[in-house]
């Protein structure tokens, strides 16, 4: 029997007002004022009637009191917390995957297992977490703490982390609660418990989840890391990975890479689903796209000091050269894909904004819906991408544009599903469903 043809998976990040950091102050932009819900909701009910397969929102927990002048002049991290924005999307969606964010360093594995697991449940089998475990200063200091941990540390932990929160996952069997007996007045079996006796370096627990096993077993596992640490803890733990690459080249060298790696962990390529960013700014010809991205460009705000990669540039001249970095403890991969660019292509540190700090790395698409349609269809055809985490530049505006003109134009290639065929996460991505671990000697032994 031939197998189906491979099919796009799509994604959107979503910002309140899109990725731009000067998309806020454009005339077509929504109201500013506090987050709103109902907007957020047309939004992730348009993605889901374009059949995307998940919706993103993203967190950068913890704000510094300082220099607020400088914080007042960005739109930034003002909007809904993921998991409790996560729950209300799911009331009134009923297909599309919802990926929130959750920092491994600032919560608990019990309480991260018990929310997403209340989340999969809600949603009907939709949850996923994105893992991130970036650790800033002023996120620190938020949850008072002293100490912080090195990049590779970080990644340390946060296996660590996950180990213990799929333990916790797996403290029940499936359906051990489907079979309470009133006659007998027993709610369930203590045979379908499997209690968690965890001691690690960072993280001691000795319980069992008050939620149910998953609907999807594990909510997917979604993780970004460009670094070969990230790279290595993808091809370890992630089912999706959100990476960043602007050329087809370095897309494929990070596909294969981390494709490459999957089997010292008893996986198989078919168990990762690699999802580059792509900023598409769409114009029904290519000099209106190029208009628009203009628009945003021109507005970008260089008087109150300049930042690459998380670096001060203030006290360098703006058109002159990029200067040598130092290395960081966040964005290790982006940070030098920043300055291979820069050096290959003598960008100034203003080019070097404009390219990177706006779109962070990801691929900048200026054109007509078949343009960009060209793109996505190269590098999934090309060992580059099994899909693409939308990341629109303006949103409603260009997020509208793309589900309008580029959708219709992937699914005339046969690219893009025109309707779900399953109910769960796991079922648009293709991902099997993990069994729990107290079954998987008694699956080997058959």
């Amino acid at each position: 029997m031939s197998q189906p043809p491979r099919q796009l998976k799509l994604g959107v990040f979503f910002t309140r007002f899109g990725h731009h950091q000067s998309a806020w102050r454009q005339p077509e932009a929504p109201h500013a004022g506090n987050p709103d819900f109902a907007y957020w909701a047309k939004l992730a009910l348009l993605a889901e009637q374009a059949k995307f397969d998940t919706v993103f929102i993203a967190d950068f927990v913890g704000r510094s009191p300082k220099a607020l002048h400088k914080q007042a002049r960005s739109d930034k991290r003002y909007d809904f917390e993921p998991i409790t924005f996560m729950s209300a999307l799911a009331a009134i969606t009923s297909r599309i995957g919802l990926v929130a964010t959750v920092n491994t360093n600032f919560n608990e594995p019990y309480n991260v297992a018990r929310k997403f697991a209340s989340l999969d449940h809600i949603s009907g089998g939709r949850a996923a977490w994105n893992v991130v475990s970036s650790l800033q200063d002023s996120a620190a200091r938020s949850f008072g703490l002293d100490d912080t941990l090195s990049h590779a540390e970080r990644y340390e932990r946060a296996g660590e982390f996950l180990d213990l929160t799929r333990k916790l996952w797996d403290s029940w069997d499936d359906g051990a609660f489907d079979n309470a007996n009133p006659a007998t007045g027993q709610f369930f079996d203590p045979a379908s418990a499997h209690p968690v006796d965890h001691t690690g370096k960072y993280f001691r627990s000795d319980s069992l989840l008050d939620v149910a096993r998953p609907l999807q077993g594990y909510p997917v596992l979604v993780q970004a890391g460009n670094s070969d640490t990230g790279r290595e803890f993808a091809a370890q733990y992630a089912e999706m990975t959100y990476a960043s690459a602007q050329r087809l080249d370095v897309a494929q060298e990070y596909y294969r890479d981390v494709k490459s790696r999957l089997a010292k962990y008893g996986r198989a390529p078919e168990d990762i689903v690699i999802t580059p960013g792509l900023s598409p700014i769409i114009g029904r010809t290519e000099e209106e796209a190029r208009e628009k991205l203009q628009r945003l460009q021109d507005a970008v705000d260089f008087s109150n000091g300049v930042q690459l990669g998380g670096v001060d540039l203030s006290a360098y001249p703006l058109d002159g050269p990029v200067p040598d970095l130092p290395e960081t403890e966040n964005g290790k991969g982006r940070l030098q894909q920043l300055l291979d660019r820069a050096r290959r292509d003598n960008l100034t540190i203003r080019q070097a904004v404009l390219q990177f700090s706006v779109f962070r790395g990801h691929n900048l698409v200026v054109g007509t819906a078949s343009q960009v349609a060209d793109v996505i269809e190269e590098w999934f055809n090309n060992e580059a991408a099994d899909g693409f985490n939308l990341i629109p530049p303006q949103i409603p505006t260009g997020f509208e544009d793309f589900v309008r003109d580029v959708v219709p134009e992937l699914q005339r290639r046969g690219l893009f599903r025109t309707e779900y065929t399953g109910t769960t996460l796991r079922e648009h991505l293709g991902l099997r469903r993990p069994h729990s671990q107290h079954r998987l000697p008694q699956l080997r032994a058959a």
